[in-house]
């Protein structure tokens, strides 16, 4: 049993570790919606902003999104669509959003 729990121990840890961007867009597509990746990092701007902050903060917060997009889409946990097909998250560039996994088929 001890094995066991050490598994299960495991698993929690790594979902305790889970990246905080990588959070918001599981979140954001979770209802099946597909979500463009400035409408993730307006609300992780939204969220951490400042009164200080301006208007276009949420824009340091892009690259981090497509690098934890690009990471989701590899594992199988997110499809990252253009013009409404999955792509190669290694050949994303331009006009993407990103949705539930989805049979390339």
């Amino acid at each position: 049993m001890a094995g066991m729990t050490d598994a299960n121990e495991q698993n929690e840890t790594e979902e305790k570790k889970e990246d905080p961007v990588r959070l918001y867009i599981l979140d954001a597509v979770a209802d099946g919606s597909h979500v463009s990746p400035n409408d993730i990092a307006i609300q992780i701007a939204k969220d951490r902003a400042k009164d200080s902050d301006p208007d276009d903060i949420w824009r340091k917060y892009m690259l981090a999104v497509k690098q934890q997009a690009k990471f989701l889409a590899r594992a199988g946990r997110i499809s990252i669509l253009r013009r409404g097909k999955v792509i190669d998250p290694n050949k994303m560039k331009g006009l993407v959003k990103f949705s539930l996994p989805v049979d390339e088929d």
